[in-house]
């Protein structure tokens, strides 16, 4: 990508070269001091910062802060320059990747994890020391040099961007990282270092077992909306000393976690110690820099029975293929608002549980609690002609119509009598035959309204077939459209219960409850041999609908608690 005209005449001492990284903060560029030959790393910070002169003034403040950071885990600052519309800030090159791409490529062992994670901590322990909270702890913002030191870059960029609170557009872009975000930083809660713990924490657990402590589907607000009202799933990869640490920089409340990042890492270092052994760092061979409180507890004899050595050297891999983060958001064209804003706390789902299950229930009573009604029964066997014994009338005008539910299925004029019964005086009731259409044959399953009509007079029956009410097409067809529609319900509730659906879904439901219902009042209609009429599928139908949609919001809700 080309570097804008403007980013190289803000900094005539630099060469400024391609660009070596992208994020929602901004992007960077490699570069080279000229008069010293230093080789650098410039930070194009994003355009909102241009935009608002609150912000721009706020940012220079806390760059002057970030430049008198001096500590070995902390990448340093060697220049902020505020001009021609730019914010730039300049800082030491790290050609040593990152701990995301040791990650993803060897994978990192557990007493890898824990000493890079001490580096972290004592990192952001020294910058909250100073006055500035990170709020964007990840593996991509862990550092390495050539000789393999870790350091923490991206200091304070997120606080004063966002000022203290996650953003978010309408649309759901997310301003930062939402997989390690604590709770109070995405309700814009105030912030402390607890927050930065909380990030360190989320970086620890799945660098140990290799995924995040909620699930990444849904999109960035779903994943944002766990972390407030979800419990993280439990560190189960590694022995319980080392698992009660991390999860207790987990806790949603503040206050139930570390003070602060120091408490964390002498917690941390005691818990590795405990399981490598008192030497563990000493034999791992990374280089951290450690304040004597956390020294001591790394070489803490262990009080436990230490894993054995092997352990050093099981590398654990990513299972994402990318660090889990959001596209770049255009913050010129979008607007900005707090994520607290666009989160919806969750609702109890209670009343919509007792409202499905009354639905339900409702819809599953109707189909053995209507009566049927009462009709001469007329058992025939529909793949020959059937035979109506006694029809007043002229025959010549008699007609028989097939219906359910208030659909013909046939309607046949009868056959021609014999001509003994040709001969039958005018008003005797005579036997009359009708032959179907091949296709209604299959069609009646249980029973049909058949009526009979002779001179303007009609008869209804009951007309049942002899062969079992199932082999028809009302039958089966019954039963498919009722595991159709289940199956596609369950779906829809497994897609709601991951957070990969949402008010779409609950809007599809209720077209499939509508025939689960009508599936519901058919097939005991069918085996029952019960007469079909309109207005009990409608109500199986409706209550169907009801018992879909309040499941599916049933489940929605409860998916977010």
């Amino acid at each position: 990508m080309t570097v804008s005209a403007n980013v190289v005449a803000a900094l005539p001492q630099y060469d400024i070269g391609a660009q070596i990284g992208r994020g929602g903060m901004g992007v960077v560029y490699a570069g080279v001091h000229r008069p010293l030959g230093r080789p650098v790393a410039v930070k194009r910070l994003p355009g909102v910062l241009a935009e608002d002169e609150r912000m721009s003034a706020r940012f220079a403040h806390e760059a002057r802060l970030l430049a008198r950071l001096d500590h070995p885990h902390i990448v340093p600052v060697y220049d902020y320059v505020q001009d021609r519309g730019e914010h730039l800030l300049v800082m030491e090159k790290l050609d040593g990747g990152t701990v995301w791409s040791k990650f993803t490529d060897a994978g990192v062992t557990p007493a890898q994890t824990c000493a890079f994670g001490l580096a972290m901590l004592s990192g952001l322990h020294a910058a909250h020391g100073a006055g500035v909270l990170h709020l964007d702890v990840k593996p991509k913002n862990l550092l390495f040099t050539a000789g393999g030191v870790l350091k923490v870059a991206d200091f304070g960029i997120s606080q004063v961007v966002s000022e203290g609170a996650t953003l978010v557009t309408h649309a759901g872009q997310v301003l930062g990282t939402p997989a390690y975000l604590s709770p109070e930083q995405a309700l814009g809660n105030p912030l402390s270092p607890a927050a930065d713990v909380y990030g360190a924490a989320t970086v620890l657990y799945e660098l140990l077992s290799g995924r995040l402590p909620f699930d990444s589907g849904g999109g960035a607000l779903a994943m944002i909306q766990r972390h407030v009202y979800q419990q993280p799933r439990p560190l189960v990869e590694v022995p319980e000393p080392l698992a009660r640490v991390i999860m207790r920089g987990l806790e949603r409340d503040p206050r139930s976690r570390y003070r602060n990042a120091e408490t964390f890492a002498v917690d941390l270092a005691a818990a590795a110690a405990a399981l490598f052994g008192p030497d563990w760092l000493l034999r791992l061979g990374t280089p951290v820099h450690l304040s004597p409180q956390v020294a001591a507890s790394v070489t803490r004899p262990p009080t436990t029975s230490s894993a054995p050595r092997e352990t050093l050297n099981t590398p654990v891999r990513a299972t994402l293929t990318d660090s889990p983060s959001t596209p770049p958001v255009q913050l010129g064209a979008q607007t900005l608002v707090p994520a607290s804003q666009v989160l919806a706390s969750p609702k109890p789902a209670r009343w919509f549980t007792l409202a499905a299950a009354l639905a339900a229930a409702l819809m599953l009573a109707v189909p053995f609690t209507v009566s049927d009604r009462d009709l001469p029964v007329l058992h025939a066997d529909l793949s020959k002609p059937v035979e109506v014994p006694a029809v007043t009338g002229d025959p010549a005008t008699a007609r028989l119509a097939v219906t359910a539910a208030g659909i013909t299925l046939a309607e046949v004029p009868a056959v021609p009598p014999s001509a003994a019964g040709a001969g039958a005086q005018p008003g005797t009731p005579v036997p009359l035959t009708f032959e179907l259409p091949g296709a209604s044959r299959w069609i009646v399953g249980g029973a049909a309204v058949a009526t009979v009509t002779a001179d303007g007079k009609s008869q209804e029956y009951s007309l049942q077939p002899d062969t079992h009410p199932l082999v028809s097409i009302m039958g089966a067809g019954s039963v498919v459209l009722l595991l159709f529609a289940l199956a596609y319900l369950e779906s829809i509730l497994r897609s709601l219960r991951r957070r990969q659906a949402g008010t779409g879904a609950v809007v599809v439901a209720a077209p499939l409850g509508f025939g689960l219902g009508v599936a519901v009042w058919l097939l005991p209609s069918v085996l029952l041999r019960h007469t079909p009429d309109v207005w009990p599928a409608l109500v199986c139908g409706g209550l169907g609908v009801a018992a879909a949609v309040c499941t599916a919001v049933a489940t929605r809700r409860a998916a977010l608690r």
